[in-house]
Formats: structure tokens, sequence, C-alpha cells
């Protein structure tokens, strides 16, 4: 796949990011590397190879998962910079 210089514009106004049109042609060329990259990480072969979180082997530490007391709804509201109706009050950011 290659990308050219139209299809680099559409991604960048996708993204919502602003590019001079001087730009688009080093964008563009920096997307096909981007894609070669990916190409060469599909050549990998990967059968038989275990999913890792980290580069070395361990085990996450764990909590044991029991009901607690509850019933501080008040207390941790207190903290709150605005609270309503029993919950945590924030500003619209979607309209």
């Amino acid at each position: 796949m290659s990308i050219d210089v139209e299809t680099a514009r559409r991604v960048a106004k996708l993204a919502r990011i602003k590019v001079e049109d001087a730009d688009l042609p080093a964008l563009a060329q920096d997307f096909n590397r981007i894609l070669g990259f990916v190409e060469q990480l599909n050549e990998v072969d990967v059968d038989g190879v275990e999913p890792m979180t980290s580069v070395t082997p361990m085990r996450l530490k764990r909590r044991q998962d029991g009901v607690t007391a509850g019933g501080m709804q008040d207390k941790i509201l207190s903290n709150a910079p605005d609270a309503r109706e029993g919950f945590f009050a924030v500003p619209k950011v979607v309209e």
C-alpha cells in the first residue's frame, strides 16, 4: 500500500492536524515508511509465541476481591469541587 499526498491530507484532516501543503509530501513519505515497517513486522513468524505483558516474567500483585463496608458517599463527595444529588458534577465537554 502506498500513501499519496491526497491520502496524507485526508489523514491529517481526520486527525484534526493542521499540515501545510508544502509539508504534505514529507508526511506521505513518513506514512509510507511506517507502513513499510509494519509490513516487515507482518513477515515475522509468531506461531507458538505466548503474548506478553512485560519483557520480564512477573506476576501482578492482586488484592483479595472482597466486600467492603462502603457507605462513605458523603465523605468521598466532600473532596469534590462540585457535587450534585449524590454524584460528582463535571463540566459538559460534548455538545
